[in-house]
Formats: C-alpha cells, sequence, structure tokens
C-alpha cells in the first residue's frame, strides 16, 4: 500500500517502465475510489465492469501520462467517466446520479463530527444519499471526497472551472447535511473560498468506504513498459485507502 503522494507518484513513473508490482501498487492505492466514483455514475449492476474497461485503457495509455500523483488521479478519473458515459450513451440511460428522491432509512450518527458523520454514511447509504443530489454536486463531492482530487484536477475531469467545482462540492456537503438531519451529526464547512481536506471513513466492519461490494482487486490488468511489452498480470490484495493530504 502506497503510504503518500510521493510513493504513488514514484510507482507511477516504475509502472511506466513496466515494473509489474509498481503498477499494482497504483492499481491498489487508486482502483477504490475509482470504483467508488463509477458507481455514482452507471449504479452497482455496471459498475466492475466500466471500472475494469477504465483500467484497460489507463494501462495502454500509461506511457503518454505525465504528472504527479494528484495529476494521476485526475486522469485516471477523466478516462474512467469517459468509460461510463459511453457506457450510459450505450445503454440509452441518465447517469445514476441526480436520479428522484427516495425514502431513506434514518440512523444516527456516533459522534457529531464530520468524520464519523461520513463514517456512519460508509455503510452503503453513501451513494444513495449522493444519488439525491443535482448530478453536478454529486460528481463534485465524489470527485472530491472520495477519489481525493482537488478543485483544480476535479475542475478538468469535469471539463469546468476550479470556483464552479469547489461551489457544487460545497452545496452538494450542505444538501447533504440536510438529508442527514439533525440526528446525523454533520456540519458542512463554512463556503469561505478555501479548499475543504478529503474525507475518509470506514465503515463497521472496518473496510475503507467505497472498497466492499464488489469481486476483490484480483484483476490487475497488463501494462505496456517504455520497451513497448506488456508485464505479466498477477494478483493483488484488497487495501485501506490512505487519508488524502490536505488541499
Amino acid at each position: 500500500m502506497l503510504g503518500d503522494d510521493a510513493e504513488l507518484t514514484a510507482a507511477v513513473l516504475a509502472a511506466q517502465d513496466g515494473d509489474e508490482n509498481a503498477f499494482r501498487a497504483v492499481y491498489r492505492a487508486v482502483h477504490p475510489r475509482l470504483l467508488g466514483y463509477v458507481r455514482t455514475l452507471v449504479g452497482d449492476g455496471d459498475a466492475e465492469d466500466v471500472t475494469s474497461e477504465a483500467w484497460l485503457q489507463i494501462a495502454r495509455d500509461l506511457d503518454s501520462f505525465t504528472g504527479d500523483a494528484d495529476r494521476f488521479r485526475g486522469w485516471a478519473a477523466r478516462i474512467a467517466r469517459n468509460r461510463a458515459l459511453d457506457h450510459i450513451r450505450m445503454r440509452g440511460r441518465r447517469p445514476a446520479i441526480g436520479g428522484d428522491d427516495t425514502e431513506l432509512t434514518s440512523w444516527a450518527a456516533e459522534s457529531d463530527t464530520a468524520g464519523a458523520a461520513m463514517e456512519s454514511l460508509s455503510t452503503g447509504r453513501t451513494m444513495a444519499l449522493i444519488a439525491q443530489l443535482p448530478q453536478d454536486q454529486a460528481e463534485a463531492v465524489v470527485l472530491r471526497v472520495v477519489v481525493g482530487l482537488d478543485a483544480k484536477s476535479a475542475a478538468e475531469t469535469l471539463g469546468k472551472r476550479p470556483g464552479a467545482v469547489r461551489t457544487a462540492a460545497h452545496r452538494g456537503l450542505k444538501k447533504l447535511a440536510e438529508l442527514l438531519g439533525p440526528e446525523g451529526g454533520f456540519e458542512p464547512v463554512p463556503d469561505t473560498g478555501s479548499e475543504p481536506g478529503p474525507v475518509v471513513g470506514h465503515n463497521a466492519r472496518g473496510q475503507a468506504w467505497g472498497g466492499g461490494g464488489g469481486r476483490d482487486l484480483d484483476a490487475v490488468p497488463a501494462q505496456r513498459g517504455r520497451s513497448g511489452g506488456f508485464a505479466e498480470q498477477t494478483g493483488v490484495t484488497d487495501s485501506r485507502w490512505r487519508t488524502q493530504k490536505d488541499m
């Protein structure tokens, strides 16, 4: 498991040179959050397949990527979003996010901190709540909070201005607080124009938010090294998400 952005940046560079262990490390670090993002677009049923298609393109186009860890997360999210939108167009469906309001089961958070509230959301109700947001707010919240992108990278992924993404994320978090209600204990940070730090929670079983509900991370696509050859595919084990740096 990669511990910080410097390690992820180094792993991406090594993977570009055909290091299969480095590519596995990149996959473990990025895949759970990427899968969570795709789930908001296509729903649970198709998320695994669409995310796998995204990883195939990531592996194929890895040599063309330049940048650090945060730019890699944004690049991967943009690829995943394009694959998800292609899937939606092919199926003739609307994105899973931004749908009609549905009745949700209420529950109480264990404390009044935002972190604990997000942990309570990690039990599977998270995406149900996010699905009630307008599409721009839902995508902004997921990219900022789940994927861990800063406003600039999220804006590049969505083709919008950073300020617009920042505003959409703030409004989305405020709406989530309203959906939680007074017992939810979620207090959104006032919109001061500063960058909110991403929040990462774990569910009652200690699993990281967004890491469950699907197959294990056991099918890392082969990546092309700079020499032009493909590295051998090998299995990987699941890993906890790490808390991103404050932005």
